[in-house]
């Protein structure tokens, strides 16, 4: 039998947004206590994301903590774990994809995430999940800095680096670089047709110069 079914609160939605639309968000406060994150029309308390583990931290004991700072290309988050709720990220190794559902929190500046899910998934599922929100959440710009001639210097940047390494996957390039990805493979197009960058074969792309 469920008791008190008026007092039972909706759970909030859980936006699929990237780290980089996270931290662009204004924390609400009411009374010193935190509400939710303004992020445009939207009040953000939860947050359902894919991001790589880059770095783990754990603390056990008498007051067990643990953190683990994740990184989807557009920026990086904490997500902060406390007391008996280390066991949901003890798996967690760096270098793991993660699918990620949790509470928003601000503290000191710091805008972090209490975990409810840490679920290790395929790395292909961050590319997956910027197309995603590029086209679904057209709301939340996601464009680089400087215009078209800054995304321009932006892609030949990226492949520039990657020029020891034989090139780039347009996969990669896609994830690296932070704007829309229609607007990314618009740009390759110009620059494959001016001749500054070529494809050895279909999907890499290499500097030409």
């Amino acid at each position: 039998m469920i008791e008190n079914t008026g007092e039972i609160r909706k759970r909030n939605v859980a936006f699929k947004l990237r780290i980089g639309d996270v931290l662009k968000g204004v924390p609400m406060m009411s009374e010193g206590k935190f509400m939710f994150l303004e992020l445009g029309d939207r009040k953000v308390v939860r947050v359902n994301m894919i991001a790589n583990c880059v770095d783990k931290f754990v603390q056990e004991g008498e007051k067990s903590f643990a953190s683990l700072t994740v990184d989807d290309a557009s920026g990086q988050l904490k997500l902060k774990v406390f007391g008996e709720d280390i066991e949901r990220v003890k798996h967690i190794m760096q270098g793991d994809t993660l699918q990620i559902v949790g509470n928003m929190r601000e503290w000191n500046g710091e805008i972090y995430m209490i975990p409810e899910v840490v679920k290790k998934i395929d790395a292909r599922w961050l590319l997956v999940r910027k197309l995603e929100i590029a086209n679904a959440r057209k709301d939340i710009p996601i464009e680089a800095s400087g215009g078209v001639n800054g995304l321009k210097n932006k892609i030949l940047g990226k492949i520039k680096e990657k020029e020891s390494e034989g090139g780039i996957d347009r996969d990669s390039l896609i994830m690296d670089v932070e704007a829309a990805p229609d607007a990314i493979a618009s740009e390759v197009k110009k620059l494959l047709e001016e001749g500054l960058i070529y494809e050895p074969r279909p999907g890499r792309l290499r500097y030409l110069g």
